[in-house]
This record gives C-alpha cells, sequence and structure tokens, in this order.
C-alpha cells in the first residue's frame, strides 16, 4: 500500500458493530477476524463504528481498515466514503458496487443488463402489500435495503389474505416472485470464484438458520451437476465484476432441479458477507485451501482505497 509509511505496517482497525439491524452478527464477525488477525501476528484493534469513527481511526492511524460491518451504513456505501475521504484503506466492495448491491431492485437491473437471470420483482408500497395481494402468491416481501433475512415475509400460495408487515418495516418494499429450489452459494474472492455450497434449511433461510449453530446445514461441495456448479461460479463472477465489487462477496442462488440450467436464477449479491462461525464465505474459503486466518490476512492485504 504505497503512502502508509507513516503508518505501523501490522496495525489493523477492525470495524464492527455499528448503528444498523445487523449490529449483533457485525460484532461475531469483527471478533472472529480479529482473533484470526492476531494469530497471524497482526496488531489489532476492534473499533465498534459509532459518530466519532474518524477521531478514532485518526487516532489508531491504522495500515488497513478490515470492514466487518454489516448492514446499512457499514454495506451501503456510507462508511466507504468516509474512508475515502479520510484517505485510509480499507478491505471489500468501494462506494458505488456497495451502494448499488445493498438496493436490491438496482442489483437486479445490474443483473439483467449482464444477461443474468433473476425473479420478477417491484418496488410497492408498505400500506399497499397490507391491503392486498400486489403479486400472485407464492411470492417473498422484504426491505429493498436490508440483509440477514432481516424482515421477510414468505406468502403462500394458499394465502387467505395480504402478509400483516411489522410496523419497523421500511415504507417501500421489495415484492418478489417466490423461486422454489435448492438454495445456493459462491463466494468470490479477488478475481475467482471458489466453490459452491448446497445451503439445507427446515423451513425458510431466515436469520436464525443463518447465524444460530445448527441452524442450517452447509453442504460444499454441492451435490449438483457440474454444469450446475460452473454456472454458479461463472454467474457469481460476472456478478461481482458486473456491480464493480472488490475483494471478497457472496452471490445467493435458488436452483429449481426440474428446469435444469433454466432454473437458476439469482438472489442478491453480499458485498460483506457474514465471517462468524457458521458462515459459508470462511467454509468456502477452507474448502478452497485457504484457513481462515489466511483470508482475514489477505482481505487486509487486498485493501486500498479508490475501489
Amino acid at each position: 500500500m504505497a503512502g502508509q509509511s507513516s503508518r505501523t505496517t501490522s496495525k489493523v482497525a477492525v470495524l464492527l458493530g455499528g448503528p444498523s439491524a445487523e449490529r449483533e452478527v457485525s460484532l461475531a464477525s469483527g471478533q472472529a477476524c480479529a482473533a484470526a488477525l492476531r494469530g497471524q501476528g497482526y496488531e489489532v484493534v476492534e473499533v465498534d463504528a459509532g459518530p466519532d469513527l474518524v477521531s478514532v481511526l485518526h487516532s489508531i492511524n491504522p495500515y488497513a481498515v478490515l470492514n466487518c460491518l454489516h448492514g446499512r451504513w457499514g454495506e451501503d456505501g456510507c462508511v466507504q466514503g468516509l474512508l475515502e475521504w479520510i484517505g485510509m484503506p480499507y478491505s471489500h466492495s468501494g462506494v458505488l458496487a456497495s451502494a448499488l448491491a445493498m438496493d436490491k431492485e438496482r442489483t437486479k437491473e445490474v443483473y439483467r443488463a449482464a444477461g443474468l437471470p433473476v425473479a420478477r420483482s417491484m418496488i410497492v408500497p408498505a400500506s399497499d402489500v397490507r391491503t392486498a395481494h400486489v403479486m400472485q402468491p407464492p411470492y417473498v416481501v422484504k426491505p429493498n435495503n436490508e440483509g440477514s433475512s432481516v424482515g421477510i415475509y414468505l406468502v403462500h400460495e394458499e394465502a387467505n389474505g395480504p402478509p400483516q408487515l411489522d410496523d419497523d418495516m421500511p415504507d417501500m418494499v421489495m415484492v418478489e416472485a417466490y423461486a422454489p429450489g435448492r438454495e445456493l452459494t459462491t463466494t468470490v474472492m479477488g478475481d475467482r470464484a471458489l466453490g459452491v455450497t448446497d445451503i439445507i434449511t427446515d423451513g425458510w433461510y431466515d436469520y436464525d438458520a443463518k447465524y444460530k449453530p445448527g441452524g442450517s446445514r452447509h453442504v460444499i461441495p454441492a451435490d449438483v451437476p457440474v454444469e450446475i456448479t460452473a454456472l454458479c461460479q461463472d454467474y457469481a463472477l460476472r456478478a461481482h465484476n458486473a456491480l464493480g465489487c472488490r475483494g471478497v462477496s457472496r452471490t445467493d442462488f435458488r436452483w429449481d432441479e426440474s428446469k435444469g440450467a433454466d432454473g437458476l436464477i439469482l438472489l442478491e449479491t453480499n458485498t460483506q458477507p457474514g465471517m462468524t462461525a457458521t458462515s459459508l464465505t470462511p467454509e468456502q474459503a477452507q474448502h478452497a485451501g485457504f484457513s481462515f486466518g489466511e483470508l482475514c490476512a489477505w482481505m487486509v492485504e487486498d485493501a486500498s482505497c479508490h475501489r
């Protein structure tokens, strides 16, 4: 990292926590990464991101910032812009890619322009969704700019009425045609698509399934045809590049086996994949030959500005 001679070359600031709905997951991710980096010989300072973030980072003066924030402010381009402004090298994607990927509908527009398959969706007022079916069931309702399955409603085919969304849902929500099938995911690390994981749960892959031990079972490599594995890796890399992602990203898919290759669709791309003990990206990196510590060190050494 050119121009960082005044900084201690082994000191890393790990951003975690923050004010988003995904604070608890971010704390777990950040603490796990911090421990792994210490095991790799780095001097690590954990920073719970708040309004004083700039002054805290200036006082630490790190070699690089490992961004382990999830959700709004940490994953949507806001903190990335702040780090660009103060000229501090950071991990993962830059301002534009982070903002694009956090907006699910705009992500789909980029996917479509890149020739990648997606489910039909629309952005509508939450009040309309509570009043009547705005799409033929089955469909899914979710915030357009939160991750980790926060506030997701699955409206079944036999649903008698529209979903009664919680009051804390945003005024505008995404309504998406339900895509049946298996949940697959692929991590991209730099310019390389790693393995394909099959996520197996008893029901909906919700917040608990993602983050509680035993909430889901991850099969890697996924027991799918070679063609589907190749497509997932190709699509994930194309999505990463189309959105302008950097560092590590993870793209999630649905695959309807009955339709073969035509049954594979992209759901979303995560520019700040979870890094907890049950997370998918560390598992995929390990399968590809990178220990958790090596993955964290790679992200630190990949850090830069102008991302």
